[in-house]
């Protein structure tokens, strides 16, 4: 059995872990509060551009706003995988690679990657990347206008991310780029104005407007694909700091026990002695 002092060392370090488990788990609450209203906010903005771009466009494509400027485009699938910067948001990240994994093939797929994490277990499963990209620390204004540009470069794009459902439940999910602007611009409700040519100037040419509208909406669709990961990582943070609290508050209480009974056997063994002690003592009278 451990002496007291060494258990008492031992209570101490836990007591350390249980505090600071405690503050990551508050710290994750509080983000993800932040970053729900942030997701509301781009949505309302997205919406405002989709109602513009719906009425304009010329066809029912969606071109990556590369229509106007006559850009060379790869015939290979982009996969845009995005994951944490750390290590601390569980098994997500892995859940997420396992995902992408299921349906990469070398010779079809370029990959681009979003967050520390992703790139090197990607790395350890020896799949080459061909961009890397820090997860945005703002939740404001953040800039994907280099991540953009590898998009508008390929036919087809793939994004893989992490949907936040709830603070215990977190999804991996992808879907093609283009299918996740339209989804989204299926939500917007029509309104009694209308915005065509007979009635609007549209400069310099009403393809190069659209095409504009089309490069904003991806920009704003990544970035909300990047929050809503970056969601699902806090919730899947809160959960894994929540297990780890309740993990070392039981390893702390195991500690304690175990310090008051090595503490009751010090006395005891201590009270023996002195026992003894008397004892050899009225027999040598």
């Amino acid at each position: 059995m451990l002496r007291p002092n060494e258990l008492e060392r031992q209570e101490k370090a836990v007591a350390t872990l249980v505090e600071l488990t405690s503050v990551f788990e508050g710290i994750a609450s509080m983000r993800i509060a932040q970053i729900r209203n942030q997701v509301l906010q781009s949505t309302q903005f997205f919406h405002e551009l989709w109602h513009i771009y719906s009425q304009i466009r010329v066809d029912e494509s969606f071109h990556f706003g590369r229509s106007a400027n006559k850009m060379q485009v790869s015939d290979r699938e982009l996969f845009l995988i995005i994951t944490s910067e750390g290590g601390f948001s569980g098994d997500i990240d892995q859940r997420l690679v396992e995902l992408m994994l299921k349906s990469y093939d070398r010779s079809k797929h370029d990959v681009v990657v979003v967050g520390h994490h992703g790139a090197l277990q990607l790395a350890q499963h020896g799949v080459p990347f061909k961009k890397y990209y820090k997860l945005p620390v703002k939740d404001q204004n953040i800039n994907v206008t280099p991540i953009t540009e590898e998009v508008r470069h390929y036919q087809s794009t793939q994004v893989f991310y992490q949907q936040y459902v709830s603070l215990l439940v977190q999804e991996v999910k992808h879907i093609a780029l283009s299918a996740a602007v339209q989804e989204r611009g299926q939500k917007v409700t029509a309104t009694d104005e209308v915005i065509t040519e007979s009635n609007y100037i549209f400069e310099p040419s009403t393809r190069a407007v659209v095409d504009h509208l089309e490069n904003s909406m991806m920009q704003i669709a990544i970035s909300q694909v990047i929050l809503e990961s970056k969601l699902a990582q806090y919730a899947s943070r809160f959960k894994a700091m929540s297990a780890a609290h309740e993990k070392s508050e039981e390893s702390r209480n195991e500690i304690h026990l175990s310090f008051n009974r090595a503490k009751r056997a010090v006395k005891d063994e201590r009270l023996k002695e002195i026992i003894n002690g008397l004892r050899k003592a009225g027999s040598a009278a």
